[in-house]
């Protein structure tokens, strides 16, 4: 008798999951992206939540939070949907209930747990959410903080993030595959970067991708001085408005080379044999916060 044996392809013989390839059927569909623009609003956070629902909350405080949780997401190699959508996640919650600001990290733990176990073949364990906040929250807190989000956000979790409309943009402009790549690589940590700054928080993210890419293209000098007209015909973005958020996602990114550059500075010749190589690229074409932010240690978030 033969015997068989059945083979899971989601991984590799080296044990790292596979991505699913790009469906041509979907990118050529004009009704996905209709859809996805069409549907986009309703996961914005209604409102800007500092002002009328968080009594404890300050936007430094969210940024802090996503930082980390954006190192995290860095440090598991989780898939790139994973830290917008939690991201997304956390700032819906927000939206609804007030919670003190030494709950904050660990609604950010359960907002990864969530969108990890959506988008990961194999998603990150509740015990290693626990050990990155070293051991500030337990593993019942995480739980029972998962609990309250699905209740709150009513179990939609499949929220419309930046990422989902890169690929159909994208595929829609015309410039070689190895270009696209490249901008796309790009835009993605443009978008990551987004995520973290409170300012782009009730922006689209058709807007955001757009701007994003629209950044890309003019950081990697691969403009051809089409890329605002053919961004406003495939997502119908107005080009002004394209232009303004491209404006702000570049002063985002200069802040932010800016801050980990003074953060990465060697203070003392003492201590220079500690860095041989600085971990902040000096060019804003190679910054990708994904690999900036390099998780070394478990981290409590707390604030003053």
């Amino acid at each position: 008798m033969e015997h068989f044996s059945l083979v899971c392809c989601e991984t590799d013989i080296s044990g790292k999951p596979q991505r699913a390839i790009q469906d041509p059927v979907l990118l050529n569909d004009k009704r996905v992206l209709a859809n996805l623009l069409s549907t986009e609003d309703k996961y914005l956070p209604h409102t800007c939540y500092f002002n009328c629902v968080q009594t404890d909350i300050q936007p430094y405080m969210r940024k802090m939070v996503t930082e980390w949780m954006a190192e995290v997401c860095s440090e598991q190699r989780m898939e790139e949907e994973v830290f917008p959508l939690s991201v997304n996640y956390l700032d819906r919650f927000l939206c609804i209930k007030d919670i003190k600001r030494t709950r904050l990290q660990l609604l950010g733990a359960a907002c990864m747990f969530l969108a990890s176990k959506l988008k990961e073949t194999t998603p990150i364990s509740g015990e290693q959410l626990v050990m990155y906040t070293d051991n500030s929250i337990t593993l019942e807190e995480l739980t029972d903080m998962e609990s309250q989000i699905l209740h709150l956000l009513k179990w939609d979790l499949s929220a419309i993030v930046p990422n989902d409309f890169l690929d159909h943009v994208l595929h829609r402009m015309n410039f070689n595959k190895s270009i696209l790549a490249t901008v796309k690589k790009q835009a993605q940590t443009f978008a990551a970067v987004c995520a973290t700054d409170c300012k782009f928080m009730l922006t689209p993210p058709s807007m955001i991708a757009c701007a994003a890419i629209g950044t890309a293209f003019r950081n990697l000098n691969y403009q051809s001085g089409t890329e605002l007209l053919n961004l406003h015909k495939i997502t119908g973005n107005d080009k002004d408005l394209i232009r303004d958020c491209m404006e702000q996602v570049e002063q985002t990114i200069q802040n932010c080379m800016s801050t980990h550059s003074q953060q990465n500075q060697t203070p003392t010749k003492q201590d220079s044999h500690k860095q041989e190589q600085p971990t902040t690229p000096t060019d804003v074409r190679e910054i990708n916060i994904m690999a900036v932010n390099t998780v070394h240690q478990a981290v409590p978030v707390t604030f003053g």
